[in-house]
């Protein structure tokens, strides 16, 4: 046996054991990390606002509980509204259940010559099997149901102190990064800092912006025609045809029509052109104009950056994939150069010909 095969063997098995350990290590905190990196999307998006107020002499950790304060507000106030509107619908579902059940009852009946009797069906169904195993079942996952929402409020709180800490130590973080790089490398670290920083806060902001010119007209518009629950309603369209890419406004436009149709079909009708025409000014008027100082992602390449996002880490990365994009289209018009396209026709968008000899 050659002298060096002992050792060489010893080595692999140190170096499966360490990747072993450093797999399992990896699986146990990959949690962590992905919250960890929520947390510092939060804290580039918040730390424009910070540093305004810090600018003005407040404190940056007071300034942080500030932003932090007003953004769970709000946040608070959008799920409230929409809480509202969906249990007020659920206990008139609910109320209504018996009428709407004698109104199918009689309709059989009449269709099919039967003589089915709403009392009779309302004890076997009670009685029956199947809904005894269906309560047995649903009080046994109680404890399930209440230790997954336990998680995401554990999650939730969990990411809320990273993202403060983020950014209330902004200065110290980056300090701290740069400490341990020559000059030169740490120029390049604060230029990209800042680039995140701009990109991001900007993109949210402008989405905020948009979301809240949006939820106004929609409101006065909803107001207008006396759809129920026009503040809910205008919060869900302001915030979701602006937060989720090319298929928001279809989504947020689908909850006021059907609210609409509840009260008068036409209703629905005209909710349906308002959304319609509303996009349109919003495409060709408002966005270029209050985007214009942030990046403007193209829709497609949105659209699929969610979709990508998603494939890789699921709800989170469809959270963060669209300020990841915009980041990243930040250091490509920073650091890749451009030049101007010499042909006229290439600008034009005509089709370039080649000559034949």
């Amino acid at each position: 046996m050659p002298r060096w095969l002992p050792r060489a063997l010893v080595l692999a098995l140190l170096l499966v054991g360490c990747y072993q350990l450093l797999s399992w290590a990896f699986d146990r905190v990959l949690g962590l990390l992905l919250n960890i990196l929520i947390a510092f999307f939060v804290a580039l998006a918040m730390e424009p606002a910070v540093d305004g107020l810090a600018s003005r002499g407040m404190r940056r950790g007071l300034a942080t509980g500030v932003v932090f304060v007003v953004t769970l507000v709000a946040v608070g106030g959008f799920f409230a509204a929409l809480g509202s509107v969906f249990a007020d619908q659920i206990t008139k579902i609910i109320e209504n259940l018996p009428s709407y059940v004698t109104d199918l009852v009689s309709w059989v009946n009449r269709t099919f010559h039967t003589d089915l009797d709403v009392d009779s069906l309302q004890s076997d169904v009670i009685h029956s099997d199947w809904v005894r195993q269906y309560v047995q079942s649903g009080a046994q996952n109680v404890w399930g149901i209440s230790a997954t929402v336990l998680g995401g409020v554990f999650q939730l709180l969990t990411v809320c102190l990273f993202a403060f800490y983020f950014a209330a130590d902004g200065p110290r973080l980056r300090a701290a990064l740069c400490s341990v790089l020559p000059p030169a490398r740490q120029a390049e670290v604060l230029r990209a800092w800042e680039i995140a920083v701009t990109k991001t806060g900007g993109y949210l902001y402008s989405r905020v912006l948009m979301a809240l010119v949006s939820g106004v007209a929609h409101y006065v518009f909803l107001q207008l025609i006396g759809v129920p629950y026009a503040p809910a309603l205008a919060a869900w369209v302001g915030v979701v045809s602006q937060f989720v890419p090319t298929v928001g406004t279809y989504l947020a436009g689908a909850l006021p029509m059907l609210i609409a149709f509840t009260v008068d079909p036409w209703s629905a009708v005209w909710v349906l052109v308002f959304v319609i025409a509303y996009q349109q000014v919003e495409n060709y008027i408002l966005q270029p104009r209050i985007t214009a100082r942030t990046v403007d992602i193209h829709p497609a390449v949105a659209f699929g950056s969610v979709i990508a996002g998603t494939s890789l880490l699921g709800v989170i990365g469809a959270l963060i994939a669209i300020p990841a994009t915009a980041t990243l289209q930040g250091f490509l018009g920073a650091y890749v150069k451009r030049y101007d396209v010499a042909d006229e026709r290439v600008r034009r968008g005509t089709r370039v010909r080649r000559r034949t000899p």
